[in-house]
C-alpha cells in the first residue's frame, strides 16, 4: 500500500480545508455533504454521540452558530493507497482558554467524492 500519494494527500487536503471553512462558518449544507450519506456513519462529538448521516444532519441544523471560530495546529494528514485517509488536528478556541480540542476524522473515497465516514471531536486540559 502506498502511504500518502501527493495527488491523493492534496484531494484529502483540500476536503479537510472546505470542511474546516465550512465548520467555522456554520455552514451546515456542506458540512453535510462532507459526511458520508450512510446510516454507518458515526460522530462522537464533545457532549454527543451520534449514528448515522440523518442524526448528525439534525445535530448540524440544531447546533448554534456563536463560538465556532478557532484555530488549528498540529494537523496531520495520511493517505493510505487511493481511497482511504486519516486526518487529525488540534483545535483552539478563544472562548476555552485552558482547553485544547482534538478531532480526527476518518475519510474514504465514495462515488460522491471524499467523505467523512466516522469522527471524533474531544476537548481536554491544554498541557
Amino acid at each position: 500500500m502506498d502511504i500518502n500519494i501527493p495527488a491523493i494527500r492534496a484531494e484529502v487536503e483540500d476536503a479537510f480545508a472546505r470542511y474546516e471553512q465550512a465548520l467555522v462558518t456554520n455552514d451546515v449544507d456542506t458540512l453535510q455533504a462532507l459526511f458520508w450519506n450512510s446510516p454507518h456513519t458515526i460522530r462522537y462529538g464533545i457532549a454527543e454521540n451520534l449514528y448515522g448521516y440523518d442524526e448528525i444532519g439534525a445535530f448540524r441544523a440544531a447546533r448554534s452558530p456563536v463560538g465556532l471560530a478557532r484555530s488549528t495546529s498540529r494537523t496531520v494528514i495520511t493517505t493510505y493507497g487511493n481511497d482511504f485517509a486519516t486526518a487529525s488536528t488540534l483545535f483552539h478556541r478563544q472562548t476555552a482558554p485552558g482547553k485544547v480540542g482534538r478531532q480526527m476524522q476518518t475519510w474514504a473515497r465514495t462515488p460522491d467524492g471524499w467523505r467523512v465516514v466516522a469522527a471524533h471531536v474531544s476537548v481536554i486540559d491544554a498541557p
